[in-house]
């Protein structure tokens, strides 16, 4: 049932191909999928990988991974919320306005339902996130990977899993933009203190503050990246 795929974003293809039998009811709701170590030596790629793709899956609602159970098809797959927005060309810059439009419409509200709902363990996840992103762009890296993890640690901090979908692929299609925003050293610290201030009033429940925080860093990537050019 499981083929080999190519090693070209082996994620999105174990995605694809996952979801594409779910589609097809090669695999139904309720049935449990093998072992990290069964996917990836049917697949013929490293465990990364599967969990990276399992992970989306389960953002997407297709999957439900139960602690010491395992991982099951979801009965109530949610790509369809999200399917349009995959589409989207990445190139165009008109695409990319409205991209960063609609995170600046819901992110703010986002950070603000985590602030009523973060844990601790998601708080440490941030704390590492923006810890890790300090040291990349100490070493010259723009930390773009590090920038996203951090957003998607907020919005799965929110406990809404069609927000969380939504902001997953929003920021995916964006990534191009977020990392041309980066790509200079000052931006790259502004974003640090952005994230920094975000997460200090997440971390105090202070909801309102953390939406005016998150407010503040995105209007400063538009106006960056779509006013001052």
């Amino acid at each position: 049932m499981f083929k080999p795929v190519k090693k070209t974003r082996i994620y999105e293809d174990i995605v694809s191909s996952i979801r594409g039998m779910v589609e097809k009811g090669d695999l139904k709701s309720g049935d449990r999928l093998p072992s990290e170590r069964e996917l990836s030596a049917a697949f013929r790629v490293s465990r990364p990988s599967i969990r990276e793709a399992l992970k989306t899956l389960q953002n997407h609602g297709y999957l439900d991974i139960r602690q010491g159970e395992g991982t099951f098809i979801s009965h109530n797959p949610n790509e369809q919320f999200v399917k349009p927005l995959a589409a989207t060309p990445l190139t165009d810059k008109e695409y990319q306005v409205q991209i960063l439009e609609m995170r600046r419409l819901i992110e703010p509200q986002v950070a603000s339902l985590a602030a009523e709902r973060i844990t601790k363990d998601e708080i440490s996840r941030m704390e590492n996130a923006l810890s890790l992103q300090k040291k990349s762009i100490r070493m010259g890296e723009t930390g773009a990977d590090l920038d996203k993890e951090f957003h998607y640690v907020i919005a799965e901090a929110a406990k809404n899993r069609l927000l969380m979908s939504l902001i997953d692929t929003a920021t995916d299609l964006f990534s191009e933009s977020q990392n041309k925003y980066l790509q200079f050293t000052e931006r790259s610290e502004k974003s640090i203190r952005h994230h920094s201030d975000i997460l200090r009033a997440i971390t105090a429940g202070e909801s309102e503050l953390a939406a005016n925080f998150m407010n503040v860093h995105l209007d400063d990537i538009h106006e960056t990246l779509f006013v001052s050019d």
